[in-house]
């Protein structure tokens, strides 16, 4: 298969998912909670279940949250695999505020290639691969929307809605010290700012569009809660690189937390980290 085949069947997959979880957010449901003490639903397992069931098409190997226990022996040797979150912002979920995603990437050599965020209550998706550039679009339901369609009608990213202040945008669920920190020595180096809170994989989301300019974080998360957000913002010109180093962040180590990272578009003033 090629990276447009790739692409097609991630999006699919997505929205397949979506339609899970928004059949569980239409009725009441039961909250679990993981041994970290996040919490998970019904809603989850459906999404998780439903794309794994089509990315299996694609014969490439899944590490999925809700299927996470594949040891670092085997995956080592993964050169190409999917990397999803069924459902990001379980938090969102549960507040029924909307703001969860779906997330699916194709990671190729530790790298994210192509990204899709799927938001099942607003019916929004983004994507990108090395082909399309960076894209936003929505699904309406309508059954003669293909993918194909959803494709070639998108609107490449970012758009033109650029504010001349400086926007940074940061968890709705997840602000740690550090992160408040980063965003004074913004202030402190002379930024004129904007503050926006928002919950999942949409904050990646905002700045691919450029409707944020900066989102720091300075706190814990994994690789399936970037890995798409990463490759959306990056086919748009943007960077995530870790916050120690100006290296990208990158995929399939050994321990799957994510290192603290800063998401961004070009501004012309930065803060020492």
């Amino acid at each position: 298969m090629n990276d447009q085949d790739l692409l097609e069947i991630a999006i699919k997959a997505a929205i397949a998912g979506g339609i899970e979880i928004l059949d569980v957010y239409g009725h009441d449901f039961n909250v679990e909670f993981k041994e970290d003490r996040s919490p998970l639903t019904l809603a989850d397992k459906r999404s998780h279940e439903a794309i794994c069931e089509i990315l299996e098409e694609t014969g490439l190997p899944i590490l999925s949250e809700e299927g996470k226990s594949i040891p670092f022996e085997t995956r080592k040797n993964w050169k190409r695999f999917w990397m999803v979150d069924p459902l990001d912002g379980t938090k969102e979920f549960v507040k029924r505020n909307g703001e969860f995603t779906v997330n699916i990437a194709l990671i190729d050599e530790n790298r994210a290639e192509i990204g899709v965020i799927y938001v099942p209550v607003s019916g929004w998706l983004y994507f990108a691969s090395e082909s399309t550039g960076a894209m936003k679009t929505l699904v309406s339901g309508n059954e003669k929307d293909t993918i194909e369609k959803l494709i070639t009608t998108a609107n490449k990213l970012p758009g033109n809605d650029f504010n001349s202040r400086l926007i940074v945008v940061c968890s709705r669920s997840h602000m740690s010290n550090e992160t408040s920190d980063y965003i004074q020595r913004l202030r402190d180096s002379g930024h004129d700012l904007d503050f926006v809170s928002i919950g999942s994989s949409l904050k990646m989301c905002l700045v691919a569009e450029g409707k944020a300019h900066i989102y720091p974080r300075f706190g814990p998360t994994m690789e399936w809660d970037t890995a798409a957000g990463q490759a959306i913002v990056e086919k748009s010109g943007g960077k995530v690189l870790k916050t120690d180093s100006p290296e990208q962040v990158r995929y399939n180590k050994a321990d799957l937390l994510n290192p603290w990272f800063i998401a961004s578009r070009i501004i012309s003033k930065t803060p020492a980290q």
